[in-house]
């Protein structure tokens, strides 16, 4: 692409050992060639919503998960039995129609699978008592109760997966979400020790529709399986962590101690935060405004380091969503896609630019003789 090599700041990859591995993975490659262009360390970063889906994987109520999918392929697998179970739910004027399927794959297919499942469980159960194949687990208020957690659960870890997606995420924001999820963990921690389920709602309903069953033996379980799981995330987020100081200086400048800094941002730093006018500019500008207003002469260097920050990747969505537009343009049924015509549906489907069709019409006007 005819780019300088000690311009690189920052490479982003997934968890693939030819992504990341110590020796031979391209990061490591990437690196060692900016190291011999005596370009300045390169920051390296694990995508941030694919460590989100690790660790929510972590959440492993094998009891649960394995009873639920079992109970979805029985229905689902067997095409009279699923054409029943629909017309079942129908009958009844049930709130969905249909099961979905677990895709381990699709990370937020669990979460929609199990909350699917916990809707109908009422449906699911009478429909299997009348093929004699009664699901005991249903009529048992703990197992119930397990089941609950986990909708629970994973539904706040789909929020969080949601939060970590799109285009325009800057990598401050995503650790934002990042820290705050590892706050609301040791929060549910610390409430489920004396069984405050205020924080899951399902788990407050069967609790509820419950009132005889002993949930309080399972707060221990609840508690460790939050505990791990806050483990896993401090655990996995490293290499966020390695440069918490430099994303708090780019995203909050006015609450960072000039000591604490680089030696080359200090001054310019404690010029900004005595500005007034600027104070004001930072609470109503997005960050990419609020450097760009800065004078290029006055602070050249705090300019540099937000425009290394801000050209860091948290995450490799932008090049997950290019491959999906890539696979459903490119296929089979378009033979005659050329390389050329390919990347230009690729540039037009990726920009934020609307074309101007009438002017692109009126430069390709001819005039034709015969009329």
């Amino acid at each position: 692409m005819g780019l300088q090599w000690d311009k690189l700041c920052e490479v982003t990859t997934d968890g693939a050992p030819a992504m990341a591995g110590a020796h031979k993975g391209m990061a490591s490659m990437v690196c060692a060639k900016v190291k011999e262009t005596e370009g300045e360390a390169v920051k390296r970063l694990h995508c941030i919503v694919h460590q989100e889906a690790l660790c929510a994987k972590t959440v492993n109520l094998g009891d649960v998960m394995n009873t639920v999918v079992k109970t979805v392929n029985i229905i689902r697998a067997r095409g009279l039995y699923h054409r029943e179970f629909q017309a079942f739910l129908s009958d009844v004027d049930a709130e969905y129609g249909d099961l979905l399927y677990y895709l381990d794959v699709r990370w937020l297919s669990r979460g929609a699978m199990l909350k699917r499942f916990y809707s109908l469980r009422s449906e699911i159960d009478q429909f299997l008592k009348d093929k004699d194949r009664p699901l005991h687990e249903l009529s048992d208020p703990l197992w119930l109760a397990d089941l609950a957690f986990l909708v629970d659960l994973t539904d706040h870890l789909t929020t969080l997966n949601k939060s970590l997606e799109g285009k325009d995420q800057l990598v401050p924001q995503l650790y934002e979400h990042m820290e705050a999820f590892c706050v609301k963990l040791n929060l549910f921690k610390t409430q489920l020790r004396n069984f405050n389920v205020v924080h899951f709602p399902t788990l407050s309903e069967i609790r509820t529709a419950y009132p005889q069953a002993k949930f309080s033996a399972k707060k221990g379980k609840y508690v460790s399986v939050i505990a791990y799981l806050e483990t896993e995330f401090r655990q996995r987020f490293q290499d966020f962590s390695v440069i918490d100081k430099e994303i708090k200086l780019n995203a909050t400048p006015f609450l960072v101690d000039a000591k604490e800094v680089e030696k080359n941002l200090q001054l310019e730093l404690i010029e900004i935060e005595c500005d007034d006018v600027l104070k004001n500019q930072h609470q109503q500008l997005s960050l990419p405004e609020f450097y760009r207003s800065l004078e290029k002469e006055k602070f050249p260097m705090m300019r540099r380091h937000a425009k290394i920050m801000i050209s860091l990747f948290g995450s490799t969505y932008i090049c997950e969503q290019t491959f999906s537009l890539l696979t459903l343009n490119k296929s089979r049924m378009r033979t005659k896609m050329t390389d050329s015509h390919l990347h230009d549906v690729l540039r037009i489907a990726t920009t934020k630019f609307t074309a101007d069709l009438p002017a692109i019409l009126r430069s390709q006007e001819q005039h034709h003789c015969s009329h």
